[in-house]
């Protein structure tokens, strides 16, 4: 369960970092401007679509950091995350250190990648989203 207090001095973090106003960052979000004032007032508390539009329209604020203030903001792009989609084969497999599990997918070539979760054992996870 997150802290509503905590996850508001974190949004109003994102909103001064960016230099927006309430009304601004609500537009950029696609949100009604109510919405950011009743989350930032402790009205209400955030939504999952309300979270997941700051994700996709900020790709600097990373989810386990805005959710529960662990891990740091503005994120840094690791190398790895700018890997053009159209380059990755069609079947893409990788094996884990322990070599004991393969992951295989298969890419459709008439479908985009949107977007790839990883979640990992200790209730932390990654977000890697395609940039068009």
């Amino acid at each position: 369960m997150i802290n509503n207090e905590e996850f508001t001095k974190r949004l109003q973090k994102v909103i001064d970092f960016y230099g927006e106003s309430a009304s601004s960052f609500a537009e950029k979000i696609g949100v009604q401007r109510s919405s950011i004032s009743h989350i930032l007032s402790g009205r209400n508390k955030p939504s999952l679509d309300f979270v997941l539009k700051v994700l996709s329209s900020f790709p600097e604020v990373e989810l386990y950091w805005l959710m529960n203030g662990k891990g740091i903001f503005p994120a840094q792009k690791k190398q790895d995350e700018n890997i053009p989609i159209s380059k990755a084969p069609k079947n893409v497999s990788a094996n884990p250190e322990s070599n004991s599990q393969t992951l295989s997918a298969s890419i459709s070539e008439d479908k985009t990648i949107e977007r790839i979760v990883i979640f990992y054992k200790d209730g932390t996870f990654k977000n890697f989203e395609h940039s068009s």
